[in-house]
């Protein structure tokens, strides 16, 4: 199988590793790329969001599956341009994207499919805002209604902060704060069949402690030891397969990957957000330690035929992922800057190894930094102890100018 892989991120290179792996897969291209991507798979020049584009290079190489990772070629439709095509894609269609391009419509489809999430409101101008933030009390949570890079919520005791962030959005859902940790579960679904993946848990503060603006997410671990006995079962039950059902129900099935966002409440789990792509950083830890070829999978989806699947297949051990991510971000990201240590810090015996984000090749061959979060070092081990070790050990050898990292990331759950 030829694959077309559509991004240029940790997560695209995540996926393109995996890829690389899977002997079902002769040709490996991805559209547009990084530096780290370029050494796996071969890159092509192409605006991903523009579908037509997308469409033609698919035929041009003879591609039998087109993977589209980031959400905004989502929303925009690239997946449904491809189908029509009659190629197979994974991702899917732009109406059904606005589960992540609308927090409005995700809503709609959690109260239609009887998913439990949090009380909230659509507000439009300040006004409304102000009475949604009173009806919740602090700490308050503002989220863009449209798509933000994951950086489009805000959580704070602070009612003007709440109320400027609501200002600078055109929609927003303000929603009641949900207490208790937080969890991530990816699933594959054609439409029908839904194939949760393994729960991994991200960092979205910038700063050790949770501390720190919200950014795109600054590492993650899987598994998870503390996560209660039953959790993806009882998610599968009563989020995802509802979630799915209701969308085919509404004329728009879903098919490629749904992410819940889910906090474990004192009142039971309720979902934060849904997103229709694979996560990042979570893709890097939960592809790490997926043992099942993973192109017949994303195939699998892409034809309506998951339900003819194997089991999918784990590695016992554990997985951690650390950021490297620029000077100044998320605020004001500093770019083109050399990255140097890169293969110092992969392991020999492939459990460290670095997935790249925003990087780029000079022309001289070295690698410069290219975006807000840089790098994403991945390592595995038998345990969270040994894998963060290896991944700390790893991140070490990286140097970046003005480069900043997490030191706590699944410290907690490695204890």
């Amino acid at each position: 199988m030829k694959v077309l892989v559509i991004g240029g991120g940790a997560r695209e290179h995540a996926l393109c590793r995996s890829l690389s792996q899977d002997p079902a897969v002769t040709e490996l291209h991805c559209a547009p790329g990084n530096a780290g991507i370029a050494q796996v798979a071969t890159v092509h020049p192409v605006d991903q969001l523009d579908g037509a584009q997308v469409t033609a290079l698919a035929r041009e190489l003879g591609a039998g599956l087109v993977v589209v990772g980031p959400e905004a070629p989502l929303v925009a439709g690239v997946a449904d341009a491809v189908r029509a095509a009659g190629i197979p894609v994974f991702g899917p269609s732009g109406a059904a994207a606005q589960l992540e391009g609308s927090k409005a419509f995700a809503k709609d489809v959690m109260a239609g499919a009887g998913v439990p999430t949090a009380r909230s409101y659509v507000c439009t101008t300040p006004a409304e805002a102000a009475e949604a933030l009173d009806a919740f009390g602090a700490p308050y949570v503002v989220k863009d209604d449209g798509l933000a890079a994951g950086k489009g919520v805000v959580v704070t005791s602070d009612r003007d902060e709440a109320l400027a962030h609501a200002a600078a959005c055109e929609r927003v859902v303000i929603e009641e704060y949900l207490d208790g940790p937080e969890v991530s579960l990816f699933a594959i679904t054609d439409g029908s069949t839904v194939l949760p993946l393994q729960p991994a848990q991200d960092f979205k503060r910038a700063l050790d402690g949770d501390e720190g603006p919200n950014t795109g997410g600054m590492g993650a671990y899987s598994p998870l030891p503390w996560a209660p006995e039953g959790l993806v079962e009882e998610v599968l039950a009563t989020v995802l397969q509802p979630t799915v059902d209701e969308l085919r129900r509404r004329g728009t099935p879903f098919s490629g990957l749904l992410y819940a966002g889910l906090a474990l409440t004192s009142r039971g789990t309720r979902v934060i957000e849904f997103n229709a792509r694979f996560g990042d950083p979570e893709t890097q830890v939960v592809l790490a330690r997926l043992r099942t070829p993973l192109a017949g999978v994303l195939h699998a989806s892409a034809t309506g035929t998951l339900d003819q699947l194997e089991p999918l297949r784990w590695d016992e051990g554990a997985a951690v992922t650390v950021v490297i991510a620029s000077e100044g971000y998320p605020a004001a990201p500093r770019t083109g800057d050399p990255i140097e240590g890169l293969a110092e810090a992969e392991a020999a015996d492939g459990t460290a190894y670095v997935l790249h984000a925003g990087t780029e090749a000079a022309e001289d061959g070295r690698v410069l930094s290219a975006g807000g979060r840089v790098l994403s070092v991945t390592a595995t081990g038998t345990d969270l102890a040994e894998a963060r070790e290896r991944a700390y050990r790893s991140v070490e050898r990286i140097s970046l100018k003005g480069g900043q990292h997490r030191s706590d990331i699944a410290l907690k759950a490695a204890r």
